[in-house]
């Protein structure tokens, strides 16, 4: 009985704290840009540009940020230094190319998904959830060595409280 009580609060707390993350998200983004969920991106899996299966993903996340830990393959493209012209520069010809962009959250990459639709980029996602619903849900993120690792940039305490998985990193 004890399990069952405790089953039943565990789905009640994700449910909340889902619906708490769809309201900071509505509250921030426009959603002109499609959200792309977790497993819909895990389907694509192992994906590497570099190996040709058509997905970029690009990390809306500074610099600090994005050495603490990231999505494997990721490229790191900023927010406040995002520079449009050099990221076209990396980015294939082919405008229907898949391309995943995350932040921690889904607020930040909503702005340079944005910037990359303007650009004629047909196929551009932003991560629900971004890199925190990622750990949260148990999957791997590299450090620069591409090692798997544990700590995460949670951005600041505020923002902290949405990242469940993993090593908070605040430097």
């Amino acid at each position: 009985m004890k399990n069952l009580i405790f089953l039943i609060f565990l789905m009640s707390v994700n449910s909340f704290s889902q619906k708490n993350l769809e309201q900071l998200l509505k509250k921030h983004n426009t959603e002109s840009v499609p959200y792309i969920s977790i497993s819909e991106l895990q389907k694509k899996m192992p994906f590497d540009s570099a190996q040709g299966n058509g997905i970029i993903i690009l990390d809306a996340r500074e610099p600090k940020e994005f050495e603490v830990s990231h999505i494997k393959n990721a490229m790191c493209v900023g927010y406040n230094f995002f520079n449009l012209e050099n990221t076209l520069k990396k980015l294939p010809k082919n405008k229907n190319t898949k391309i995943v962009v995350y932040c921690s959250l889904g607020i930040r990459s909503e702005d340079i998904a944005e910037k990359l639709r303007k650009e004629n980029y047909t196929n551009v996602f932003n991560l629900y959830g971004g890199i925190f619903k990622w750990k949260n849900k148990g999957n791997t993120i590299v450090n620069l060595q591409n090692k798997p690792t544990e700590k995460v940039h949670a951005f600041n305490k505020e923002w902290s409280k949405w990242l469940h998985k993993g090593e908070k990193i605040y430097e």
